[in-house]
Order: C-alpha cells, then structure tokens, then sequence
C-alpha cells in the first residue's frame, strides 16, 4: 500500500462528510448516469427497429441484472470489508480480499456464461420473451451472455476502486466504455445493419474495453490497492465472508431481475386486454412490454442519482466505521438522506411534467406511450422515498449488517414487488381499471411501501452507535 493510498484513509477520517460524500458522489453518477444512458440508448436505438425489438431489450435487461447482481454481490461484498480494514490500517488484508474478489468473480462470470449458452432458449422464455419478442430476444441474448465474465467483473472492479475511495478511477473505466457502447450501436444497427444484434454487440464490446481499463488500475495504478495472485486467498473463510457480506447487492439486483421477468409476463398478459386502440391482441401485449420497458429504463436513470450518492457515501461510512467513528457516520448518513430526498424530488417533478414527451421520444405508438407515461408518472411521485431505501441497506450492508442489509434489499423488488404485481390487476378492476393499470401501479406503490418498512430498521442501527 502506497503513502498516498494511506493518505486517502486519513482524508476519510477528518475532511467534512458532506464534502466527502460528494466528492466521491460526483464520479459516481456519472458513471451511473452514463452506464443508465447507454442502457437507455439501446432502448432507444432498437426501438426504430419495431416494438417487438424494442420489448426484447426489457427482457434482456432482467438478464444484464442478473449479471450486474453477480458484480456487485463480490465487488460490494469484498469492498465492504476492505474499506473497514483500510480504516483499522490493517492494509495486508485489504490486499487479500481485492485479489481474491478479482479471481472469484471472473470465475463466476465464466460459469454463468457457460450455462447460459446451454440453456439460452428456455432461459429467454422464462425472462418472459412472447412468441414475436422471443426472436429478436435471443439474438441479443447470445452476445450478452458471451461477455458475462468481462461484464461480471467489471461491475465487481468498479465497487472494489469505489470503496478504496477511488471513484473518479472507476469512472475512467465504466465510463469509456458506455461512450463507446452509444457511438457503436447506431453503427452496428443502422450502418452495417446487423439489427438488435449490433446493439449487442456494442454492448459487449464496451464491456470488454471498460473490463481492461479497471482491470490496468489493479496492476498499474499506485493509489490502489494492488492485485497480487499470491494473496488470493485458500481460506473457505474470506470467500464466505465476501459473499455474505455482498449477498444484500445480489437481493437487490437479483431480485429486481425477478420483478421485471414478473412485469414482463405480467405487461404481455394483461396488455393483450387493452381497449382503445386499433391493434390486435398480440400488438397491445407488446406495446404494454415495451412501455413498462421505457418506464423501468428511464427510472433507473433517474435513480443514478440516488444510487451514485449512496454509493459516495459507502467508503466514507466504511472507513469511518472502521476507526469507530460513530459521530462521523451519523452525519454522513443524515446528509445522505437529505441529499438524496432533495435531488430526486426536483429531478421527479420534472419528469412528471414531461412524462409523455420522454415516452414518446422512444417510440411513436399510441399504446406506448400511454402505459410508459402513466407508469412513469406514478414512479417519479415516490422518488424522493428512495432516499431512505438506499441510505439504510447501504449503511447495514457497509457496516456488515449481513442479515438485515440482505433483508432490506430484497424488499422493493422482491417480497413487497412481487405479491403486488400478482394481485393488484383484480384488485383496480374491482375500481373499475383495466388489469394493465395494477402493473403500471405496482413500482410505485412498491417502492413507497418498502422506504416505510425499512425506516425503523435505519432508525434502530444509528442508536446503537455510541
């Protein structure tokens, strides 16, 4: 470990948090927002090839999560513990657990890949892919699932730079490859017409060039904590450690990938029934996929903000936690929520106001933009809840709360998401809604349901520390 590696713990330990928190909150969501936009350019590229193509992105994307919850189970789960070791001095360690997350998940990675390329046919159909989706769904499946190592492993490198506090290194990486990932698809789709493969396979090639730039920061970089296959660790106990302490990231990725398998299957059902429109059943079951998809892509942008401002509070809470600096957290933590609260406030309302103009943007079909508005707007309404969600499983999971944090995460997406989405289309036809309505509901009315249940939980943890 370098004197200026050490000098960045010791910055952590005594600069302002608010001022900390941002600093390394800018890189972050930056990075967030470039990676939400080049996800969001796909959908927007792929969505002039049709409506069928442009629902096959939404269903691709529960598979990219899946991927992302790989990432981010070991990246999150090793950075947590080397932050905390980084702030006891205990340097040897964070070595240990950098090197041993960096093999592990590109291990992972590679045994994902190769059972996705086995079963790509039914898993495609278990994402919720219809019969004129499921096409175009498995061509952009076959490349993505050929990257998952490289992708895998950079989402995991990404939060292992972030939690030493080198978040503006991360952003080199993740980056230069969603830039590249926005120059490519419109090549790939339009110039050399290869359709929504050339998406794919920008989309590959982007990861595999932001995997070797983060990959380079380990070996070269003399700030980080160095990658070294002599500490990679032959203990059953550090790999343990790494995936129970990260299993929070995988609930909260894994089970957003389950919500939106559940919406997909939910939106071609129910959309079928759709009265107003000139179209057939088939027509308005993908229309409502791929409005839900618009929906879910522009929130996840939005939600950048909130995620990269949690995720610039993490170190600072880790390393703090580490040296027992308790007053410290508390302040980093009542900033966060206020921070948070007040940008996804503004940046929901303006939304709300121009919801059918975004949707629109995407894709010019009645039908889309009717269920991409609607659900939209019922989103940007709870945004500002997404303050406590984030700011408590981000505390317990940096803090090594495994069980809580794990808990926490899986409740937006997971146990409070999915009851909803299963009973709330009979629940507004008994108002008089069509079924498609308790789909366009559920996010919303999810995300504010899980913000009450988790607050007790934030509340409870800040009193035990003294």
């Amino acid at each position: 470990m370098t004197s200026r590696s050490f000098n960045t713990v010791e910055l952590m330990l005594s600069r302002p948090v608010g001022s900390l928190i941002i600093k390394n909150a800018i890189p972050t969501i930056i990075t967030m927002m470039v990676s939400a936009i080049y996800n969001t350019a796909d959908t927007f590229f792929v969505s002039q090839l049709g409506t069928s193509a442009s629902g096959a992105v939404g269903v691709i994307f529960s598979l990219m999560t899946m991927i992302q919850a790989g990432g981010f189970m070991i990246g999150m789960g090793a950075g947590s513990i080397t932050s905390r070791a980084l702030g006891s001095g205990n340097r040897q360690k964070a070595q240990t657990f950098v090197s041993t997350a960096i093999v592990c998940v590109f291990s992972l990675g590679l045994i994902f890949s190769i059972l996705g390329t086995i079963f790509n046919k039914p898993l495609v159909r278990l994402l919720g892919a219809t019969d004129t989706i499921f096409p175009f769904a498995l061509d952009y499946a076959r490349f993505i699932i050929f990257g998952c190592p490289f992708m895998m492993s950079a989402f995991a490198m990404n939060n292992l730079l972030r939690f030493q506090g080198k978040a503006a290194f991360s952003m080199i990486g993740m980056v230069t490859g969603g830039i590249l990932n926005m120059l490519l698809d419109p090549l790939f789709i339009f110039v050399f017409k290869m359709g929504i493969s050339g998406a794919a396979i920008a989309t590959l090639i982007s990861q595999i060039t932001s995997f070797f730039i983060l990959l380079s920061m380990f070996f070269f970089n003399p700030q980080v904590v160095k990658f070294n296959i002599k500490s990679v660790a032959k203990k059953f106990s550090v790999y343990f450690d790494i995936v129970t302490t990260g299993l929070p990231s995988l609930f909260r990725q894994g089970t957003t990938s389950i919500s939106t398998i559940f919406m997909n299957i939910g939106a071609a059902k129910y959309g079928a029934l759709m009265s107003g429109f000139a179209l057939t059943a088939a027509q308005t079951a993908d229309a409502a996929v791929a409005g839900m998809s618009i929906s879910n892509r522009i929130c996840q942008l939005l939600m950048a903000v909130a995620i990269g401002l949690g995720q610039g509070f993490q170190p600072v809470c880790g390393i703090n936690l580490g040296a027992k600096k308790y007053d410290r957290v508390k302040q980093a933590v009542a900033f966060l929520v206020k921070g948070t609260s007040l940008a996804m406030a503004v940046l929901g309302t303006v939304v709300f106001i121009f919801a059918p103009q975004v949707a629109h943007s995407f894709r010019d079909d009645e039908a889309v933009i009717k269920v991409a508005s609607i659900a939209l707007r019922l989103s940007c309404c709870v945004l500002a809840f997404h303050s406590i969600i984030f700011g408590s499983t981000m505390l317990l999971q940096t803090a090594g709360e495994k069980l809580s944090a794990t808990v926490l995460s899986s409740l937006r997406q997971g146990i409070v998401f999915v009851p909803m989405i299963l009973c709330l289309p009979y629940a507004v036809q008994f108002f008089g809604f069509e079924p498609i309505a308790g789909i366009m509901l559920t996010p919303a009315l999810s995300d504010l349901l899980s913000a009450f249940i988790t607050l007790p939980f934030l509340i409870k943890y800040l009193k035990k520390l003294k």
